[in-house]
């Protein structure tokens, strides 16, 4: 994950935004009005950005404008993306459709908000974009009958950086945004797709899932259970974001898979496991390790521990098996947060992918 810069940080528009302020200005100029650049738009909680123009294009019929998003300090893929918007007259009685051009991506799976076969263009920038059209429309005195079609030079690249291929977008990037605002490193977008892996692998009759800390350990358990990817979660340190999603939404069966200092932190009741966000507790390590039949000197030694690597370490040397003791204090953690609504098993492995720990086996 990228480190969070020192200072205030400062907040950008997401693609749902920018696609709709680019569809404001071309239907606008298709009415016959001038491009509006800056153009304007107002968001769903009453922000109000503006955005310049890149492109402001007119032809027999059709209007194209394009514009930069800005996604502020937050590390976006989609940050500085051209996001481009041409819009067309339909025929009377067509009302507004959407269309994916080069680079935004199309829905082959269910259980995404979005149906299959439609551009993945989510609900809330759809209904901005409705907005703006039916507005401007009963300004110039025109039915709203248009076609819009949204394209993002180098998409379907930039989407091999996201989870959209494992939720089965397939051709390019998302257009997405609830509010129309980046929350710098609020990690919003990172849940939002575990939510939306989870809401697939029901759609598709999923009754095992696994979500994994990192790639050792996402390779080792799909592995290990011969999983397919749309039963992958990227849950990496969001093991809250997951597991309160699961209490409403279950799956029959989720294993828990991670390295040893992750899910130390797990089974000391941490639901986001990023360093700079939870410690480990050495002194609650020691006291596990106790627990496990290791020595007092061994204890000691753990207590002032660099790291739980360094423990895991000490442990082997003296073959105390802890790792066997936080897999079940980290099962015990995540069966408290799901409150019974699924089975839970956690998997431990260690750098390499070997197994080293393992409760609630399936």
């Amino acid at each position: 994950m990228t480190r969070k810069p020192e200072g205030p940080l400062r907040k950008g528009w997401t693609t749902g935004a920018c696609a709709t302020a680019a569809t404001r200005a071309a239907w606008q100029a298709l009415l016959g009005g001038a491009f509006p650049d800056p153009v304007c738009i107002t968001l769903p909680r009453g922000e109000t950005p503006c955005f310049d123009l890149v492109k402001a294009e007119t032809g027999p019929g059709w209007a194209r404008a394009s514009v930069i998003k800005d996604a502020g300090d937050d590390p976006d893929v989609t940050h500085h993306a051209e996001i481009i918007v041409t819009v067309r007259h339909a025929q009377p009685g067509h009302g507004i459709s959407f269309h994916a051009g080069a680079g935004v991506g199309i829905v082959t799976k269910p259980g995404l908000p979005v149906a299959v076969g439609e551009p993945a263009i989510n609900p809330k920038p759809r209904e901005m974009m409705i907005g703006q059209i039916t507005e401007l429309a009963t300004r110039f005195g025109v039915a709203a009958d248009v076609e819009i079609e949204i394209s993002i030079p180098g998409g379907e690249e930039i989407a091999q950086k996201t989870w959209n291929p494992r939720l089965g977008i397939v051709g390019g990037l998302s257009v997405l945004g609830t509010t129309g605002v980046v929350i710098p490193f609020s990690c919003s977008a990172w849940i939002h797709s575990i939510h939306r892996g989870i809401d697939v692998a029901r759609a598709t009759g999923r009754n095992h899932v696994a979500g994994a800390t990192g790639k050792t350990s996402e390779s080792a358990i799909q592995a290990l259970y011969d999983l397919p990817d749309e039963a992958l979660l990227d849950m990496g340190d969001f093991a809250g974001g997951m597991l309160k999603y699961l209490r409403k939404n279950p799956v029959a069966q989720v294993t828990i898979a991670g390295g040893f200092a992750k899910l130390v932190k797990l089974a000391q009741g941490h639901m986001d496991l990023h360093s700079s966000r939870s410690q480990v507790d050495m002194a609650k390590l020691a006291e596990t390790a106790r627990q496990s039949g290791a020595s007092e000197n061994l204890c000691d030694a753990i207590k002032t521990a660099n790291t739980a690597r360094h423990v895991l370490e000490l442990c082997a040397d003296e073959n105390v098996t802890i790792a066997r003791v936080i897999a079940r204090q980290a099962r015990e953690t995540a069966m408290a947060t799901i409150d019974g609504a699924c089975a839970i098993e956690v998997v431990i492995f260690d750098r390499q992918g070997g197994l080293i720990g393992r409760a609630g086996q399936f």
